[in-house]
């Protein structure tokens, strides 16, 4: 009875060891070892065969060189042996081979079998595990190689974009988002709340979007004005819902996108088209000016020969001027009517003294009421290089935007007129013109060259002045801009090209 007490000893043993967390190998070795400690195998070889992760795992004992150089070629078992084959379900996984000294009995077939049978799922177990573990770690690599791919199409992006969850923490900060405005490294703001990094905005505005977002699961776009480092910047600013499993709103993707040179354009387009309304509108009423402009032409003509002796220099300086703002009037006639015209007629440029031009427009306006009031201030730059421009053109430009500044300060205030030259921008020459009127406000500023556009009391102006004015610039390849605070006045710089050096 000693003896199935002392093989169930052992299979008890073995399966022990075989449940410890080992790799195949040590576990392997260890029944080895332990079949040698427990039975009495003194005189007996014991060889495990098995497939590893590495190959085939022989283990001997006593240890043979042979298994650590070339365990693929160890001998095959001699005729005593006693061979158990390890499968299972149809699979060879190894063998458990029992080989007894010459003068030995033969092994033990039953302890053997029970051990073979022991052994067989736990290779089987262990080579699944293989398998799965190869499995895993090649999906592993796909989800890795898929989520690098991801991240970067995401940076590839054109557009400012990050991801918030429910918690209003940041989960994801493209590389767009980290040179934008704020300029912010990705470490810097993952994992915190958006409300710490994104400051410009109040945190409870920008929680009502999130949280509408995350409630209704509406996109959300909207544009917005930034004040960054080069200027003042218009961003759309997109926010999309994001559903990581089932209905509810998990996550919300906001982009943000650069529309200042697109917002630009468009409006350069609906500003040729209000100019062109402008042109129809004029086609059909300026022919009815002519007429009482030829009648004052000819009112001053017949004037100036009854003047009795001596004539008084005011006066004739009086006549002048009448007789040069009808010619000019006429002149702007014409060029209102080019307006309706397919192809308009082009505006001949030559190099001129934008001084000049300054002076010449404070000339025509000194005789005005409105201008007698203001304190008038010059800034005009010496050796300013000329510019390449129609004088009358940007004479009439400039006027209007005179007489709007006077307009402005009903009560008086100080004007101020200055011209110079930005060494960062060497092919433009300006012109700035600045009130101390009342202002304009800023949701009003984008109106301004709109036609038909006033602020003034019905009556005192028809909202063309500055359309004009906006046009003429357009038209002399140059650009304006305007910039306003309330209650502190209204200041117009125009930029006009300069001319070749040696131009007539």
């Amino acid at each position: 009875m000693e003896e199935p007490r002392d093989g169930l000893r052992v299979v008890g043993a073995v399966a022990r060891e075989l449940n410890r967390d080992l790799s195949p190998e040590d576990a392997l070795g260890a029944v080895v070892k332990l079949l040698r400690e427990t039975l009495d195998l003194a005189s007996t070889t014991i060889w495990l065969r098995a497939p590893g992760a590495a190959g085939l795992v022989a283990i001997a004992d006593p240890p043979d060189a042979r298994t650590a150089d070339a365990p693929e070629r160890l001998p095959a078992a001699p005729p005593r042996a006693l061979r158990m084959p390890l499968g299972r379900a149809g699979h060879a996984l190894g063998a458990l081979d029992l080989v007894p000294a010459a003068a030995a009995g033969p092994p033990d077939s039953l302890l053997a079998e029970i051990l073979a049978n022991l052994l067989a799922p736990f290779l089987d177990a262990q080579l699944l595990s293989e398998d799965l573990a190869n499995e895993l770690a090649g999906q592993t690599r796909e989800l890795q190689q898929q989520q690098r791919l991801t991240t970067l199409i995401i940076d590839s992006l054109p557009v400012g974009l990050y991801v918030v969850d429910r918690d209003y923490r940041i989960v994801v900060w493209n590389r767009k988002r980290e040179t934008g405005t704020q300029g912010l490294r990705r470490e810097q703001v993952l994992n915190r709340p958006v409300f710490e990094v994104l400051s410009r905005q109040p945190a409870q505005q920008l929680q009502a979007e999130l949280d509408q977002i995350l409630l209704t699961g509406e996109v959300d776009q909207r544009e917005t004005e930034v004040e960054g480092p080069g200027g003042k910047r218009v961003f759309r600013m997109t926010k999309v819902p994001m559903r990581l499993g089932g209905d509810a709103v998990t996550h919300v993707i906001t982009i943000g996108e650069d529309i200042t040179e697109r917002r630009a354009a468009r409006e350069r387009i609906m500003q040729s088209e209000k100019l062109a309304a402008i042109g129809q509108l004029a086609a059909g009423v300026m022919h009815e000016i002519n007429n009482p402009l030829a009648t004052i032409t000819a009112c001053a003509a017949a004037i100036e020969p009854r003047l009795a002796e001596p004539v008084d220099p005011t006066v004739k300086e009086y006549l002048e001027i009448i007789d040069t703002e009808v010619q000019r009037c006429s002149r702007i006639v014409d060029q209102l009517l080019d307006f309706s015209r397919s192809k308009p007629e082009r505006s001949v440029r030559v190099a001129q003294d934008l001084n000049g031009v300054v002076e010449q427009t404070l000339f025509l306006l000194k005789h005005h009421a409105r201008f007698k009031r203001l304190s008038l201030e010059r800034d005009l730059a010496e050796r300013l290089p000329p510019v390449l421009i129609d004088g009358e053109r940007v004479l009439q430009a400039f006027m209007a935007i005179m007489i709007n500044a006077a307009d402005a300060m009903e009560r008086g205030g100080t004007f101020r007129m200055r011209t110079g030259f930005d060494p960062e921008r060497p092919s433009e020459v300006f012109a700035e013109f600045a009130d101390s009127g009342p202002g304009i406000p800023a949701i009003e500023l984008h109106k301004i060259f709109e036609p038909f556009y006033t602020t003034k009391p019905p009556g005192r102006g028809t909202g063309l002045g500055l359309t004009i004015c906006y046009g003429i610039v357009e038209e002399q390849q140059g650009r304006m801009t305007v910039d306003s605070v309330p209650g502190q006045g209204t200041t117009f710089r125009i930029w006009l090209p300069r001319a070749a050096e040696g131009a007539a």
